[in-house]
């Protein structure tokens, strides 16, 4: 081991500490308490444990949460963009491509260049390991909107058709799920707290 490569991962481990300070739109489940980033990434990471046996296809379950944990750390620099925000654009970034190159880059070169790649995997969105885990960070809102009658649904006139083009993505990664998650729609828009046109 290299004299600096302890102090690296030491100074990488301190940096996403941050994370833990950007706050997102949805709020805890049951709660009207707002979720931050770190919250969100540990709960995914737990999800993807949980419910892997409904994954499409099979999965290598480490890397899925490899990528949950890491997906969002970009967020530290280029902050959260709420998922319905439609002025600025939800897929990846320079300023997240940027940002993945500091944080990562603060790590000895192997570890960075793993982690880099395993975040471009999450972007791109094409191997199981990359949809499954996709399919965990569209689930998790739902679950806590459905729970806030509304939630960011409510608060920001989000409409049912907003909800499920974006929730579809589920579907790439289990359709088991997302059975259940177009029930959870449907049954929102039954109890009036997601409007359908």
């Amino acid at each position: 081991m290299q004299p600096d490569q302890l102090l690296k991962q030491i100074e990488f481990i301190k940096e996403i500490d941050k994370l833990k300070y950007i706050v997102r739109k949805t709020k805890l489940l049951n709660s009207d308490r707002p979720e931050n980033d770190a919250e969100h990434s540990w709960h995914l990471a737990m999800m993807a444990i949980i419910l892997s046996e409904h994954s499409n296809s099979p999965i290598d379950v480490l890397r899925v949460v490899k990528m949950l944990l890491i997906h969002d750390i970009v967020e530290i620099d280029a902050g959260d963009t709420f998922i319905y925000d439609t002025q600025k654009s939800h897929d990846n970034t320079q300023e997240e491509r940027e940002a993945a190159e500091r944080i990562f880059g603060l790590l000895p070169d192997d570890q960075a260049q793993e982690l880099i790649a395993i975040w471009e995997e999450f972007e791109e969105q094409e191997t199981n390991e990359a949809k499954f885990a996709r399919a965990m960070d569209r689930l998790e809102p739902l679950l806590q909107n459905v729970s806030n009658n509304g939630g960011t649904w409510s608060e920001f006139g989000i409409g049912f058709d907003q909800v499920y083009h974006k929730k579809q993505v589920i579907k790439r990664g289990s359709s088991r799920i997302w059975e259940y998650a177009e029930q959870l729609l449907n049954e929102s828009v039954e109890r009036g707290i997601l409007k359908k046109e």
